[in-house]
């Protein structure tokens, strides 16, 4: 059965949760994150999986399902968690606190996997996604999880390795593209704003050895994509 949506653009589209929910099923099954040395090869086959507007939907809640798990995960441990503000929980609690990124529960989506190309799905299409659903809370779900996973970096010694590097790089470009997509622009959140004003470079390495393989500038590389 076939349903219509508006989205912020006001034009009528016509997706099938009916097949959202086949493709939700097939993400789970067929891509369960265990080789990290194949996270990026998983991750580009899932963002392929997510064609046309069906597929759309479906990356939009793949985010949401991803940033609802990461919050459940760091409030579990026992800390005051703020998910509008990942930044705060991470410089109050520091290395005490364990990332979502490093322990996914089992049927979860997995970030460098499901979780990397739903981000990419909607940054690529970003000029359909705000035609077809509500993006503020998809815009919204990006910048939680970029706020999580830079924050986890820089104040709770998570060490950034290719995949999560991955991962910040394709939810900074999907947050400009849906901003610039969106008719009326939000305005940043506070964690993300403070992370711009920031001008470190942290060592990106190699999951598999640990060797250095390049740097990533997070406050940079927000200034460039969201001020511009």
């Amino acid at each position: 059965m076939r349903w219509f949506r508006f989205g912020s653009g006001g034009r009528q589209a016509q997706t099938d949760p009916g097949r959202q929910q086949e493709l939700l099923r097939e993400l789970r099954t067929r891509f369960g994150g265990q080789a990290p040395a194949r996270f990026a090869d998983q991750a580009t086959e899932a963002a392929a999986l997510l064609d046309g507007d069906d597929g759309l939907v479906t990356a939009t809640l793949v985010l949401r399902e991803s940033a609802d798990t990461a919050f459940a995960a760091m409030a579990a441990q026992g800390f005051p968690v703020e998910r509008r503000d990942y930044r705060w929980t991470w410089q109050s609690a520091g290395t005490r606190l364990r990332s979502p990124l490093t322990t996914v529960p089992a049927g979860a989506f997995h970030p460098y996997v499901q979780t990397t190309a739903a981000v990419t799905v909607a940054g690529n299409q970003a000029k359909q996604l705000v035609r077809i659903v509500d993006a503020n809370p998809v815009l919204t779900h990006i910048l939680e999880l970029l706020d999580l996973v830079t924050a986890g970096w820089e104040y709770g010694g998570v060490l950034p390795d290719a995949d999560s590097a991955t991962l910040a790089a394709r939810l900074i470009a999907a947050a400009r593209d849906i901003r610039d997509a969106m008719p009326d622009t939000p305005p940043l959140p506070s964690p993300i704003r403070e992370q711009m004003r920031r001008n470190n470079t942290v060592d990106v390495r190699d999951p598999a050895t640990s060797r250095v393989v390049g740097g990533f500038n997070p406050g940079k590389e927000m200034r460039e994509a969201l001020l511009a």
